[in-house]
């Protein structure tokens, strides 16, 4: 059982920053199952990572002076006891208060396990298994709740956190570790922090409107989409040996990361067709700059600066308000772009309709049921099954029909994907403005 206490540890800090982007292979069936907005829908991610970000600092303070056992296990069973109350939620308002709560025990649980985990393992082994715990839960994330959505259902998320989450408690308690009683002796670390941020930002494009235009736009299942986006995390995983073999300087692989996530998030914005073979390259250099940053500028802010919980909290609320600020960026870019779209595509539509081999009461009664599908859903990406379904055709005209209906989809796809555009490359200019605060030069430490 000794054994398995840090990394118990270490899988509820993957937990914990997964839940930044863990449900956004299921914003699509909390959509339709809560019947909410997509404005609504983004805040189930929004009010997450606001909360991570705005708490962990004077949460970390508060750390400074106590034990972290007590803390650590009271914020671990907050994050499971409110994962639970996620899974049972009946409304949006509730899915929202939840996944704040989450997100309060969650800081408490990310600072309390950075001390226990260096009590465990030691300074330098327990704050590089803390950084890479974080990087692979942020990376996995999506991937992990796509496939328990398709398998299950979007509450599966949470319920299959709380096991994990109700074993980590009595392992902080069993941790002895002393309060972290030494002077604040250092500044947070502006610079890395700031790139941090701005990266965080940045990768709000490929880790949830990726994933949006996969599940939304193209009309992919979440476990395929899960399956799309696993390129992310397979090649952040990559990214480390990889440096080892450059032998390049922290700052070097920090700029190449940058440059490689901007390039990865254009390359997004320009694919040729709906075609998922299309994302896979820019996926590659995404994950590979996700690999190459992250851990990087989170051991720059921290490096060997006292109090180390309080460093740490900079750390979590400079990756958060990053995310927070991207999306905050981003959702009225995309979902302004939709709705100027809907024109476009309902012309297309229409035309295609009218040229299509249909008999002419056919042609009448389908623009009906298209014409109600539309309406209905307004602000997303239509899906149009249903008014090809609820039509009585003989055999050859539901051929025509069924061609009809993939001519349609394609025009979709089409429209989707270019109002995506604008957003992947604002995504990807965040990229190159996280770059420019790369290349700064690092002032001196001061006392």
């Amino acid at each position: 059982m000794r054994r398995a206490v840090a990394p118990l540890l270490a899988v509820t800090v993957a937990l914990v920053l997964a839940d930044s982007a863990v449900v956004t292979l299921a914003l699509p069936d909390i959509l339709q199952e809560l019947d909410a907005s997509v404005p609504q829908v983004a805040w189930v991610l929004i009010c997450f990572n606001l909360v991570l970000g705005l708490v962990s600092v004077p949460t970390a303070m508060s750390l400074l002076r106590v034990s972290p056992r007590v803390p650590s296990a009271i914020g671990i069973a907050v994050f499971a006891g409110a994962s639970a109350w996620c899974a049972v939620a009946g409304s949006i308002d509730v899915l929202i208060v939840a996944r704040c709560v989450q997100a309060l025990g969650g800081a408490l649980a990310l600072v309390g396990c950075l001390e226990l985990m260096v009590a465990e393992w030691g300074e330098r082994r327990g704050v590089a298994a803390w950084v890479t715990a974080g990087v692979v839960g942020t990376a996995t994330g999506p991937v992990a709740g796509g496939l328990l959505t398709q398998a299950i259902s979007w509450e599966a998320i949470f319920v299959v956190q709380v096991p994990f989450a109700v074993l980590a408690v009595p392992a902080a308690l069993a941790v002895r570790a002393a309060p972290a009683q030494v002077p604040d002796r250092h500044r947070p670390e502006a610079r890395p922090n700031l790139t941090l941020a701005l990266l965080s930002a940045a990768l709000t494009a490929a880790l949830f409107l990726l994933v949006l235009l996969l599940v939304e736009g193209w009309r992919r299942s979440p476990a395929t989409a899960a399956l799309t986006v696993s390129v992310v995390p397979v090649a952040a995983l990559a990214a480390r040996p990889l440096a080892r073999l450059l032998r390049a300087s922290p700052q070097v692989e920090v700029a190449v990361g940058c440059f490689l996530v901007a390039g990865g998030l254009a390359g997004l914005a320009i694919p040729p067709s709906a075609y998922l073979a299309w994302t896979i390259a820019p996926q590659a250099l995404v994950g590979l700059g996700l690999g190459l940053t992250v851990d990087r500028l989170t051991a720059q802010a921290m490096d060997m600066r006292l109090p180390r919980a309080r460093h740490a909290g900079w750390t979590i609320a400079a990756r958060h308000v990053g995310v927070v600020v991207g999306l905050a960026i981003l959702t009225p870019v995309f979902t302004a772009d939709l709705r100027d779209a809907q024109v476009p595509a309902q012309e297309a539509i229409t035309a295609l309709v009218i040229d299509a081999a249909l008999q002419p009461q056919d042609k009448v009664d389908l623009a009906g049921a298209l014409g109600e599908e539309l309406s209905e859903q307004q602000g997303r990406v239509p899906d149009l099954h249903r008014a090809f379904t609820s039509l009585d055709l003989d055999p050859d005209d539901r051929l025509v029909a069924d061609e009809l209906e993939r001519d349609l989809d394609s025009q979709l796809e089409r429209a989707a994907t270019h109002a995506f555009r604008d957003s992947f490359l604002i995504g990807s200019g965040l990229a190159l403005a996280a770059l420019a605060t790369a290349l700064l030069p690092r002032r001196r430490r001061t006392t």
